[in-house]
């Protein structure tokens, strides 16, 4: 019983005073369980690196990212100066600026640091959410990885090695700009013309969805003239000397997109005017290497993020419940929300261990793009082949669940879980819901996967790929996925206009969630077992 009093003492101090010292990692046994178990021998190393990252990202970088996150302190565009020059200035917070460098310094993609110590500085800073840092983070991994394999000339090697090891301090920032207006994913469609003017690649056209428009240098996909080939080129933002004096390399920003999440990065409307580009790679493989590499790091960046989107949201709405009463209980003590987190938790925690399970996977085959295929065994093409669906499946899949894992967390916060300064949840949520579209959106990836395994099907069996991908797990399980695998991917084509389709592809939209869980359970029971 209560009575009126006019002195309302309640607060939210206990609350906020443990969520004020948390530490993403220190306070987290499991993910502890996870680099013990998955990175093997040299597992205490990473736990250093781990502890002593984990508090610059669950404090200072946390409290950076939430300042950012204030609508007023969203970047935007200054296209002229006081003397009429086209600038094209991207105007970011101070301190968007200061945790980029401090993230950066890290020199994540030095060949120096072990990519398991890369792996896990990532999932810690993603649990900030985007904060202008994760997109960035994983287009700069992507260019890093194809600058490997293909930088021959000068300009690019030193491109490289601003990206690795960074110049006179300074690390360099990569973006891809990729998409067009007529199809984001349809890459052979793009138009942007390439044309070799004197020797030296010069880009003309538009592109529609840039990212990190503030990054300095992008990867860049186009078709040379004459050709219906795409290549691929990296493009400096500022050719030497011209970043001081803010004149871009050829190309203009025309506009930044409002988006509905991910707010604090820019993602802009390019036209190219004789962009100064160097070609990476074979001009005719320029699919294949932005599939094959660049965006296949972005798809496993985005099952890495999911995953930490999901912890932090879990973690938060786990100790809020034992603290928020409700009817004279603590909410907490009701079956269906003990039923609730009991479900995001199982979600959070198997997308991690699956994520760090298919990274394990990546490293044992030397990264991605490096696996050549001459020379290669039935059994290495196999490994190959599970890595390369496994990206697509996990990134469709644990993107979806986040939103849903978010959403789920939200309401245990009532009215509280919609409030953006209440707590950092609306921002995961709103950044969860555009990485389902990044990178290919879901029905583009589920067509790519059958398609993929109906071509593989004459060396590599769908039941046999479904079987090697979940071995050692529950018997019926597999064999029961693996029958079904089979007869989906027997099924002609799934672009035919009838009922029958229909229904078959939306039993394979299910079926690869259903599939990708069956992945993750098996990651999270070898976790538990150790």
């Amino acid at each position: 019983m209560t009575f009126p009093n006019r002195f309302n003492p309640y607060d939210f101090n206990d609350f906020l005073d443990w969520r004020n010292k948390v530490d993403f990692y220190a306070d987290d046994p499991f993910i502890q369980k996870v680099v013990k178990y998955y990175v093997g021998d040299n597992w205490q190393e990473v736990d250093r690196e781990a502890r002593e990252i984990s508090q610059k990202a669950s404090f200072r970088w946390n409290k950076m990212a939430e300042t950012i996150a204030q609508p007023e302190k969203r970047p935007y565009m200054m296209h002229y100066d006081g003397h009429l020059n086209r600038i094209d200035r991207i105007v970011r917070p101070y301190e968007t600026e200061v945790m980029e460098k401090e993230i950066f310094s890290e020199a994540l993609f030095s060949p120096k640091t072990s990519p398991w110590i890369k792996l896990i500085k990532m999932y810690l800073i993603y649990q900030n959410g985007e904060a202008c840092i994760a997109c960035p983070i994983t287009c700069t991994e992507g260019m890093v990885a194809i600058l490997e394999r293909y930088a021959e000339t000068p300009e690019v090697k030193s491109i490289l090695q601003h990206c690795q090891e960074g110049i006179d301090g300074e690390f360099a920032i990569g973006a891809q700009y990729i998409s067009e207006i007529q199809g984001g994913s349809d890459i052979p469609a793009n138009l942007l013309e390439a044309v070799n003017e004197d020797g030296e690649w010069k880009l003309y056209g538009t592109k529609f969805f840039c990212s990190a428009t503030h990054a300095d240098y992008s990867m860049v996909t186009a078709k040379p003239r004459g050709s219906d080939k795409v290549a691929l080129f990296v493009v400096p933002s500022w050719l030497p000397g011209n970043k001081e004096k803010e004149i871009r390399n050829g190309y203009t920003i025309d506009r930044i997109k409002w988006k509905m999440g991910t707010s604090e990065l820019t993602t802009g409307e390019l036209t190219f005017n004789g962009a100064v580009a160097y070609q990476v790679g074979p001009l005719d493989r320029g699919v294949a290497n932005v599939v094959g590499i660049v965006l296949s790091y972005s798809r496993l960046t985005v099952g890495l993020s999911a995953a930490a989107f999901m912890t932090r949201a879990v973690r938060e709405a786990t100790q809020y419940v034992k603290f928020r009463e409700a009817f004279g209980l603590k909410i907490g003590s009701f079956p269906l929300v003990m039923g609730q987190l009991q479900d995001i938790q199982k979600a959070a925690r198997r997308s991690t261990a699956g994520a760090f399970k298919l990274y394990r996977s990546v490293i044992e085959q030397g990264g991605l793009g490096k696996a050549s295929r001459d020379g290669q065994t039935i059994k290495e093409k196999q490994e190959a082949f599970n890595i390369r669906e496994l990206i697509m499946l996990q990134k469709i899949t644990a993107s979806y669940d986040s939103t849903d894992v978010i959403r789920t967390a939200m309401s245990l916060f009532g009215g509280h879980g919609v409030m953006e300064d209440f707590s950092v949840l609306p921002r995961l949520y709103r950044d969860s819901a555009v990485n389902e579209l990044w990178e290919g959106p879901r029905n583009v990836l589920l067509m790519q996967i059958h398609r993929d395994l109906q071509k593989a099907s004459v060396w590599y069996k769908p039941e046999e790929f479904v079987k090697n991908i979940l071995a050692g797990g529950d018997v019926e399980r597999v064999d029961k996925l693996a029958a079904e695998m089979a007869e989906i991917v027997a099924y002609p084509n799934l672009l035919q206009a009838d009922d029958e389709t229909i229904q078959m592809s939306m039993r394979w939209d299910k079926f690869c969630h259903d599939l990708t869980h069956a992945y993750q359970d098996l990651a999270l029971a070898e976790v538990e077992k150790g």
